[in-house]
């Protein structure tokens, strides 16, 4: 009767759970990252869908600071936003990167970009 080996061996199994628990390790250093990106995001959509009337930027700044705050914002402040005219609208940009620590010094940099356009895009 032949004997054959099977599955893997304590070696084996102690390196496979090593890499897949760095891995683990990663999406949760990045996970805060993710979601205070989407807390941005968040607050720019709506302000997009409540300013049907935008005076000026700083009337864009103060609405966007209000919900940075509630939303406990820490990356990025109203005041880093670009805020630029396009004929009758006003179009914000949130441009920035993030850093997570990973591991000693070994950090993940994320860039995000998420832009809105606030009031009528299609001219005057």
């Amino acid at each position: 009767m032949r004997h054959t080996q099977r599955g893997i061996t304590f070696i084996g199994a102690l390196i496979l759970v090593a890499f897949i628990g760095l891995f683990v390790y990663a999406g949760i250093r990045l996970v805060p990252v993710y979601l205070e990106y989407m807390n941005i995001a968040k607050a720019m959509d709506t302000v997009k869908a409540d300013m049907t009337t935008v005076d000026s930027p700083q009337s864009i700044r103060v609405a966007l600071d209000k919900r940075f705050f509630i939303n406990a914002v820490t990356v990025i402040s109203a005041k880093d936003l670009e805020i630029t005219r396009d004929g009758a609208a006003w179009v914000v940009r949130a441009n920035y990167d993030a850093d997570a620590p990973f591991v000693a010094n070994v950090s993940f940099s994320v860039h995000f970009d998420k832009t809105v356009v606030l009031g009528n895009s299609g001219g005057a």
